[in-house]
């Protein structure tokens, strides 16, 4: 996880500072309306709905327990609303790059992933696409049947490649923005680095400015990692420590697995 200020520059602040949306047992009206807002915003690429587009018998089946937050989700994702945003007018790549974005929250980590995706809808079609994201022990691992969706490829997490952080930047375009509003939505945006096998550089929204630490260092570079130890034993952590490491550009993703593996949590990289 990058710095807040990091998250500040990079336009991921709101994402950082929130907590993942989630329906608990004894819900109010106020929580499932918050869920449903939240599904909405994710599933639909943050783009304004107008009241008669919404989806009112799937949100009338979660109101009543009849339906989990996930199968809300699977219910806006297998609309003819999402059909028309999303799968319709856009490329076929750039659909699956959505659909990891909307339903996993992450942006493909690899071309292997599209070309799955790719033939898995020759094969078997839409539903079998959207339900690949929402059945899968990712998606249940992470989100299960009662939290909503949202963006982890700003965050390192067991299990997820480093390069994820840079692919997500590429998809995720500020706030505020909408995945239909984003001038490229013809086109596929992660196609040539996926089939390079390269990271895109990180840069911040307003002024291009790259992520020390990510892609666009020089390999003689060294980078000063900044770690917060997690706790030891079954004794509470009353103090939190921070160590720092020196590693040079090619040691960079390694260590940050190492790191990743042990539990600790990486709250800065730096040029050193």
């Amino acid at each position: 996880m990058t710095s807040s200020m990091a998250a500040r520059q990079l336009g991921f602040e709101p994402f950082a500072a929130s907590s993942p949306v989630e329906l608990r047992p004894n819900w109010t009206e106020a929580d499932v309306q918050a869920v449903i807002v939240a599904a909405y915003r994710q599933v639909m690429g943050n783009e304004h709905l107008m009241e008669a587009e919404r989806l009112t018998s799937a949100e009338s089946l979660l109101r009543q327990g009849y339906a989990s937050v996930r199968d809300f989700v699977r219910a806006l994702a297998q609309s003819e609303l999402y059909r028309h945003k999303f799968f319709h007018s856009t490329p076929q790549v750039r659909f699956i790059e959505l659909n990891f974005k909307h339903l996993l929250g992450r942006a493909p980590f690899d071309e292997s992933e599209i070309t799955e995706h790719v033939n898995l809808y020759i094969q078997k079609g839409y539903e079998a696409e959207i339900d690949s994201y929402l059945d899968s022990s990712e998606y249940q691992e992470n989100f299960g049947e009662s939290i909503v969706p949202y963006y982890r490829g700003f965050a390192t997490q067991p299990g997820q490649k480093t390069v994820g952080f840079n692919r997500m930047f590429q998809l995720y375009q500020g706030y505020a923005n909408s995945d239909r509003a984003q001038g490229r939505n013809k086109s596929a945006w992660l196609t040539q680095d996926l089939a390079r096998n390269m990271a895109n550089p990180v840069r911040t929204p307003n002024f291009g400015r790259g992520l020390a630490g990510n892609t666009t260092g020089d390999r003689g570079d060294l980078y000063r990692v900044r770690v917060s130890q997690a706790a030891s034993g079954s004794k509470p952590q009353l103090r939190r420590s921070i160590s720092e490491y020196l590693v040079s550009y090619d040691q960079l993703s390694p260590t940050l697995q190492r790191l990743n593996q042990r539990g600790s949590r990486v709250v800065d990289i730096s040029r050193a």
